[in-house]
């Protein structure tokens, strides 16, 4: 069997109004500028540099999840998922004080732009995988998907991903099956080849589930939707031990990424 796998008055008027969000933006920069120096202070002078940078994260982050946006939540979104992805791609520092600070960055995210879809393909596997928080996972995309429409782009692969966690690490089959086929509904939304794609492997899985709660096919599946969307090698690699685990055999191609299944 195989399993296939991307926004008049006067100028004192418009003054005033532009006024307040610039103030607030300009607040807002010094502040991550700040933080920013003192992070660079602490990696250059300190021996403990690492646990010292992880408390200066998090101080950023309760300022970010907290600052009045004045309308700008989104850029304070997207200033947070920036500063995780430079997070978690600081491998001798996670090496040291782990992945703690990954489920607030989801959280702060979620709260300032629920629309964010890319950010949580990213957050949700980083937040289960690596900080064993799936729970959290879960609860911060249901959050999340109360806000986001079936037309957004790529919006589908949300579901998926709660799917995802719901089967694989929760044990959730029920909750994993609706997922699923949520996925395969908000996917008709959207006319591009890969959703298609995604869409029917998203049947697929529900279907499976539906006969056999702890089909092996439905857990690759699961798994062939984190390594077909990761950007993070090490994600990638945890993703095929497992697919590899479960008997499954990754079959890559210029076109496809297919996984062979024993009979």
């Amino acid at each position: 069997m195989q399993i296939k796998a991307n926004f008049d008055r006067g100028f004192y008027s418009i003054f005033q109004f532009l006024l307040i969000p610039v103030t607030g933006l300009v607040c807002l920069s010094s502040i991550v500028s700040l933080q920013r120096n003192q992070l660079t202070a602490i990696n250059q002078s300190h021996p403990e540099k690492y646990a010292k940078q992880e408390q200066a994260q998090k101080i950023k982050l309760n300022l970010l999840n907290n600052i009045p946006t004045f309308g700008f939540s989104n850029l304070v979104a997207n200033w947070a998922f920036l500063d995780f992805i430079q997070y978690f791609g600081d491998r001798p520092a996670r090496n040291q004080t782990g992945y703690n600070l990954n489920s607030k960055y989801f959280k702060t995210i979620v709260k300032h732009d629920p629309h964010f879809v890319d950010a949580y393909l990213h957050l949700a596997p980083a937040t289960s995988l690596f900080s064993g928080k799936p729970k959290t996972t879960v609860s911060l995309m249901t959050k999340g998907l109360q806000s986001i429409s079936p037309e957004s782009p790529k919006s589908y692969l949300v579901w998926t991903y709660k799917g995802v966690d719901e089967l694989l690490f929760l044990g959730d089959n029920q909750a994993a099956q609706k997922s699923y086929e949520t996925a395969a509904e908000w996917a008709k939304y959207h006319d591009d080849k890969i959703s298609k794609i995604i869409g029917d492997r998203a049947r697929e899985t529900a279907d499976f589930l539906a006969i056999n709660p702890d089909s092996k096919q439905a857990q690759v599946s699961s798994w062939m939707m984190i390594y077909s969307n990761s950007r993070d090698e090490a994600v990638k690699e945890l993703a095929l031990k497992r697919i590899e685990a479960l008997g499954g055999e990754l079959i890559i191609t210029p076109n496809t990424i297919t996984v062979k299944m024993p009979e």
